[in-house]
């Protein structure tokens, strides 16, 4: 889910380039596109650019909405992997964490902006900034490559959401296409749907690569806020469809498992850490506020929004299906026409938010690209480089056909990196050689090796499941559900 989320923001992966920018207009141009299409949500809005001051209801509305996108669809599926009380009670401090780390994030880029007397501070500066601010040698000289790291990640972490997107495009148009002779009108009438059979989910999402081709080559900003209104309206419509339905009927829970198995557990933290990284949406939002110094109040009352949001769908959503729940919830849904419109609508918002999720990464690396050629083959280049790049993200879909195993593996393999690994390490190289707390050191370290162990345990939990799948279609997630 795009405001995304999440995980540096395209105005923080400016100044990758490997050091060499593209030129004084191109990283002028990004730099008041603070928009952070990171967390899988279309809500990356690119209104902010033309925004000279935002309110602090605004900037909560922002908030709010660049946090919510396809992750909170797989998180009953998290709860799942996590048990009906550990899944919550997990939930609730990784929203907590994710907040705090928010906050060292923008105390840190504040701090360096008064130092350096500058407007705006973005997320691979300041980690630069902090880094030559460190009491070692090593990391002072090899400061630039915090702003590198920052926007490798972010490149990664961009690239992962569009391959969700993908995933997630193709199960659902597959589940509409093969229910589409039994869908009903009669939402409560039940009896067992058996799916016709249609092509392969793979070719799904090559049917759908035309498209994103051409949404892609839409190459300003300005105009894609306009599938950002569509993407924001399509899903805010079937996030309440989908929200009155769990609440429907909710079956005994004390059959559910109060913790599940250790190994599971790992998937669920890639979940929750994909759900929760958009920490590139806070350093943006603050920077057009009116007055930023309310902007922490902001901060915690919308992560506190976010958090009890995803909470209920989570746990709502496990409680309904159970064991039956699928990588989406809507995957889930009554085969009747309403439900059914669910499904298409969210198809539309994630297809538009696609393009949204794509500015980012294309904006680090076509620039770098065509400033080592000539001006008349700018263009051939950099529409060549936006084709092989979403070719790139329907290949590796293809791969890993699995949406799970895809949120998890990009939650846990490059968001936990840039929302709980780095904020605490900056805040160390930041404010010790002023003198720091031992607690304060303490608690940093602890927030980091959570988040290097969530890597690195997620990261090979979702691989080794992906090894063991002999095929990995067999676990499609369209399946026979009941209505």
């Amino acid at each position: 889910m795009s405001m995304t989320k999440s995980a540096g923001g395209p105005q923080g992966a400016v100044d990758l380039k490997l050091d060499l920018k593209p030129s004084s207009e191109s990283a002028k141009k990004l730099q008041n596109k603070d928009s952070s299409f990171l967390d899988g949500s279309p809500s990356e809005s690119p209104d902010l650019e033309t925004t000279k001051g935002i309110t602090a209801f605004q900037a909560l509305v922002h908030l709010v909405k660049g946090n919510i996108g396809t992750g909170v669809l797989g998180l009953p599926l998290a709860m799942k992997n996590a048990g009906i009380l550990v899944g919550p009670l997990s939930l609730l401090a990784m929203g907590f964490i994710s907040c705090h780390c928010m906050h060292i994030l923008v105390r840190c880029a504040q701090r360096f902006c008064h130092r350096l007397n500058k407007p705006f501070m973005d997320y691979g500066d300041t980690v630069m900034h902090g880094l030559e601010a460190s009491p070692s040698t090593w990391l002072r000289n090899h400061a630039h490559w915090g702003r590198r790291i920052v926007s490798f990640f972010l490149i990664v972490t961009q690239m992962g959401f569009c391959c969700v997107y993908i995933v997630f495009l193709a199960d659902n148009l597959k589940q509409v296409v093969e229910a589409v002779n039994s869908t009903t009108n009669n939402c409560h009438y039940n009896r067992t749907v058996i799916l016709t059979p249609t092509m392969d989910s793979r070719l799904y999402m090559l049917a759908f690569l035309p498209f994103l081709v051409l949404l892609v080559f839409v190459r300003n900003l300005r105009a894609l806020s306009i599938f950002s209104l569509l993407a924001n309206i399509t899903m805010l419509v079937s996030l309440i469809i989908i929200t009155q339905s769990i609440i429907q009927g909710i079956p005994d829970p004390s059959r559910l498992p109060l913790v599940a198995n250790w190994k599971t557990y790992s998937l669920f933290f890639g979940t929750a850490v994909f759900s929760f990284e958009s920490i590139g949406v806070v350093l943006p939002l603050e920077n057009k506020m009116k007055d930023a110094r309310r902007f922490p109040v902001i901060l915690s009352l919308g992560m506190s929004i976010v958090t009890a949001l995803y909470i209920s769908i989570g746990t709502l959503g496990y409680l309904r299906f159970g064991n039956d729940i699928k990588a989406s919830i809507t995957l889930n849904l009554p085969n009747c026409w309403l439900y059914q419109s669910v499904k298409i609508l969210y198809i539309i918002g994630i297809l538009c938010t696609y393009a949204l999720q794509f500015y980012v990464p294309a904006e680090i690396i076509i620039p770098f690209a065509t400033s080592q050629v000539l001006k008349r083959w700018a263009l051939p280049l950099e529409l060549f480089i936006r084709l092989a790049m979403v070719s790139l993200t329907c290949i590796l879909a293809i791969l890993i056909p699995r949406l799970d195993l895809v949120l998890s593996l990009v939650g846990s393999l490059s968001s936990s990196a840039l929302a709980l690994i780095i904020p605490p390490l900056l805040e160390i190289t930041t404010y010790y050689s002023e003198g720091m707390s031992p607690i304060t050191i303490i608690k940093d370290a602890l927030i980091s090796i959570l988040g290097f162990v969530g890597f690195v345990m997620g990261t090979y939990q979702a691989l080794e499941e992906l090894i063991q799948s002999e095929d990995p279609l067999t676990f499609s997630n369209s399946t026979i559900f009941i209505q």
